[in-house]
């Protein structure tokens, strides 16, 4: 509850910073570019959400696997648990790749500095 509590006030604040921005700009572009980084940082939350949820989903399949056949022949448990460890590897990559795309379009975004410059940070 406590997690919950501090993600819902930080959402709060998060929210009422760029209402704020977007109600001081002027109408025009800084109002959108606001409105389109506050767009593309949900995305980058949920993007990495999403691949998080599907990589864990896809490990916990792979761990599952990998056990079924260690109790149905134990005697090949060596070859089983090295290829779960590639396809875990495997499958991590791809969170990887989605954080890495995550982080660029925080990062690398062309708006950020003018939203920077108009927030005062």
């Amino acid at each position: 509850m406590k997690k919950f509590s501090v993600t819902a006030v930080l959402t709060g604040l998060m929210v009422l910073g760029i209402s704020a921005v977007a109600m001081a700009a002027d109408a025009g572009a800084m109002a959108e570019a606001a409105k389109l980084f506050a767009s593309t940082v949900m995305a980058a939350g949920l993007g990495i959400g999403i691949a998080a949820f599907g990589t864990g989903i896809g490990q916990g399949l792979a761990v599952k696997g990998a056990v079924e056949g260690t109790a149905r022949n134990p005697e090949v448990s060596g070859k089983i648990t090295v290829t779960m460890l590639i396809g875990l590897a495997m499958i991590e990559s791809l969170a990887i790749y989605a954080l890495v795309i995550c982080l660029i379009l925080l990062y690398a975004y062309p708006m950020a500095e003018p939203v920077k410059k108009f927030i005062g940070m």
